[in-house]
């Protein structure tokens, strides 16, 4: 493999113009698809296969009007003022007539109209009594207007809130960003002139790419890491460049895609995210190892383009290859969304390799000698006569070796306490309970709880079907509504509307507790149990769906899947690793090191956006469920990226061993060669992450997050500290390998001896390598 790529290196930096070409052009169809298709993005999430996705697909399907997202508007007023003045009732009362008349909302009488003849109708809205056994009246009323009541708008006793609700003819999820801008156009009028301050749901938010400056704050500082390790504005602009085609070439095909494949709004982002991460680091590994060929060996710049390319392009094309494994691997949880995510990404990453192999060297032999100036030549040629290192990579690795078992038991014992807070990991979908305390969306759920109680906040969509498939009588409607209505659980039951045939009936329930709370997923799954009262009693089926219940299955399902999850990337980079470092101990060494890293990085992640510590430092005022796909995306991504680092740094230690450094020789002298352009790559990747930690999108705030301070974590406590007191311990032992499966396993040259030994043997009298050697061999 080594071979073939430094053939290939040296090809591209000899004829640079025919690949410089080729990647401009596709770039430049990539845009012009763009401009073509435009761009379509959703924030609908859907989980295939839960019972909440099923019943939601049977309610589209029988009764469409019904299955729509729900919505709900505030009106108040500043404190000391009346709510109800003429005024402002009759803006109100406009309002619900503009808002009913979108084309997106349902009217409330169309709900009443064409639907199963046996079946007895009821107003589409929540403002029924309580309880009839409540001596108590409920804290709302419906508004009333010269004599008529307002359709579904309740106006509270103990609070000067009005609370309109509606619903959407498809999923909240699946409005587009005009849709909602509509909606919020209207009930923002009521507030011209009337002194009504009006509070749009979390749901009634603009559909936004969380996409902002603050991205631009995290390439700065990349620059910067760049500059400093590489000593070149020259070379600092090389990776930077190629990272922006990566992902200008992968997020705009992504972008071009959308009108065609369902795309949410995260997408896009993620493979933005990983494809200037790792664009960067790839062609960090390479240019800097060019540099330091030329530096410190005193090679031309070809050659050592082509050298760099065939090693440190070597463990570039491995490293991406376990990322790659890891994202793919999201596609067997069978989840549409996260496939989509997974794949995109997956090729963004494809896209960094291929750029950093080819791209990258032809950029590279446009600038030719200018890589390394005359001056840095000079220093080089001075320091190669020196013997030894005293460098701060030297002085940690061999105090790390020094204090190896102190150095193990102390980072094993931090990253336990780190991961502590995981074992109270909540995982569901955010709510305006979550939302800071300065949004419309918090203020509107604190105002709906002070003025209805927290379950109007999360309504629950109820279907009722007959076991035997017949239509249900008026009858048992009313006794199943009335029953489900009496719970303790529940504050009302109300038919929404029955399917044209009359076997199936949708209800709208409001929970006493919050959409986060445990008391309502309790009542999901007892409302759904097939051997509740409600259900033998009456012979009847009885599903749940909506927001809430989506939400409970999502995390549900992602909770039963992620260890298979582990299971498979973990086998399949085991694979990896064992065929790239030809041993045993480092591929083990490697996950149960990734493992105390993923375990911390929860604890830390729950401890910032469930506990509220530090909240400040990422724009949080309120603690609340990390979102369910998080854990399981971070996991893929955080894993392929680990063993990233992993690679280049104990690749380079193979190398050493090799070589001909044995026992701890070989790690400080891999460690020595590899540690600093590692830890400089780990510096860009949390900058480029804590870049999107200020997005207003919660999951990509908190993905951003969580990749950052994993990758803090397990480069420099896992990769830098633990792996070479591991590393040490095991001393040649590392490398060991059955002679069975040595014979069996194919040899990747991935340290480079081989090309090594080739080109050693075809040097001339002048030192020009034998490249007809390194061809044959390609050949």
């Amino acid at each position: 493999m080594s071979t073939f790529l430094y053939h290939l290196g040296r090809g591209c930096y000899g004829r640079p113009w025919p690949f410089i070409v080729g990647w401009l052009l596709v770039l430049a169809a990539v845009a012009a698809a763009l401009v073509v298709n435009g761009v379509k993005v959703t924030s609908e999430m859907k989980i295939d296969n839960t019972e909440a996705q099923q019943v939601l697909d049977r309610v589209t399907e029988e009764l469409p009007q019904a299955s729509g997202g729900q919505a709900s508007v505030v009106f108040t007023v500043p404190d000391g003022e009346r709510l109800e003045t003429p005024e402002r009732m009759a803006a109100i009362v406009e309002t619900v007539r503009e808002v009913y008349e979108l084309q997106q909302v349902v009217n409330p009488a169309e709900l009443s109209q064409g639907q199963g003849q046996a079946q007895p109708q009821a107003e589409p809205r929540v403002d029924q009594p309580q309880r009839e056994s409540e001596t108590t009246a409920p804290p709302y009323r419906p508004m009333v207007v010269d004599g008529t009541p307002v359709p579904g708008v309740l106006v509270s006793t103990r609070a000067p809130v009005a609370l309109l609700q509606f619903q959407f003819t498809v999923p909240s999820t699946s409005l587009t960003d005009e849709q909602v801008s509509a909606v919020l156009e209207v009930v923002e009028d009521a507030e011209q002139g009337t002194g009504l301050q009006v509070l749009p749901s979390d749901s009634l938010k603009a559909i936004e790419i969380p996409v902002g400056a603050a991205e631009v704050v995290g390439l700065a500082v990349a620059a910067v890491v760049l500059v400093l390790t590489l000593g070149s504005l020259v070379a600092a602009g090389l990776p930077l460049i190629t990272a922006l085609v990566g992902v200008g070439v992968g997020v705009g095909t992504a972008f071009a895609l959308s009108t065609s494949v369902e795309m949410t709004t995260a997408t896009p982002v993620l493979a933005l995210m990983i494809g200037l991460a790792v664009g960067i680091d790839y062609a960090l590994f390479v240019v800097n190892r060019q540099r330091r060929l030329i530096i410190d060996r005193g090679l031309d710049a070809r050659e050592a383009a082509g050298r760099a390319v065939g090693t440190a392009g070597s463990a570039v094309l491995f490293a991406g290859l376990t990322v790659i494994v890891a994202l793919v691997a999201l596609t067997v949880i069978g989840i549409s969304m996260l496939t989509t995510m997974a794949l995109v990404a997956a090729a963004t990453v494809l896209l960094a390799v291929l750029i950093a192999l080819t791209l990258l060297p032809a950029m590279l032999g446009l600038i030719g000698e200018r890589i390394v100036s005359a001056k840095t030549r000079q220093k080089g040629h001075n320091k190669r006569e020196r013997q030894g290192s005293h460098s701060v990579a030297d002085r940690w690795v061999k105090a790390v070796l020094r204090f190896r078992w102190p150095v193990i038991l102390g980072v094993v014992a931090v990253l336990g306490v780190g991961a502590a807070p995981a074992a109270s990991m909540d995982l569901g979908l955010p709510t305006g309970a979550t939302a800071n305390t300065d949004t419309a969306a918090r203020q509107s759920y604190e105002l709906v709880t002070q003025g209805f109680g927290e379950g109007f906040n999360g309504p629950l969509l109820v279907t009722v079907e007959s076991s035997e498939g017949a239509a249900l009588d008026g009858q048992t409607l009313a006794a199943v509504s009335q029953q489900l209505q009496q719970r303790d659980e529940v504050v009302a039951a109300v038919p929404v509307g029955t399917s044209k045939d009359g076997q199936m009936t949708v209800l709208s329930i409001i929970p006493t507790s919050g959409p986060d709370d445990d008391a309502t997923a309790d009542l999901v799954k007892a409302l759904r149990a097939p051997r509740s009262a409600v259900a033998q009693e009456y012979d009847v089926e009885v599903g749940v769906t909506g927001f809430t219940a989506i939400g409970i299955d999502m995390s549900d399902r992602l909770a039963e899947i992620v260890p298979l999850y582990l299971a498979i990337i973990v086998g399949l980079s085991l694979m990896i690793l064992l065929v790239v470092f030809r041993s045993l101990v480092v591929p083990i060494q490697a996950t149960l090191g990734f493992l105390l890293s993923i375990l911390a990085t929860f604890g830390v992640t729950t401890a910032v956006f469930s506990w509220g510590w530090l909240g400040w430092l990422v724009g949080i005022d309120t603690g609340g469920p990390l979102f369910s796909f998080v854990p399981v995306i971070v996991t893929g991504i955080l894993y392929g990226l680990a063993m990233d680092y992993q690679v280049f740094l104990v690749s380079s230690m193979r190398e050493s061993h090799v070589h001909g450094h044995h026992g701890q020789a070989g790690v400080v002298h891999g460690f020595d060669q590899a540690s600093r352009v590692v830890v400089a790559a780990a510096v860009i990747m949390v900058s480029v992450f804590a870049g999107f930690i200020s997005s207003h999108d919660v999951m990509i705030k908190q993905i951003g997050f969580a990749l950052a301070i994993g990758i803090l974590i397990d480069a420099f406590l896992v990769r830098i500290t633990l792996t070479p007191a591991l590393m040490a311990l095991f001393g040649d032992k590392a490398w060991w390998l059955p002679p069975w499966l040595d014979r069996i396993l194919p040899d990747l040259d991935v340290e480079g001896d081989r090309l090594l030994r080739m080109l050693t043997e075809g040097e001339g009298s002048e030192g020009t390598p034998g490249i007809d050697a390194v061809s044959k061999a390609t050949d």
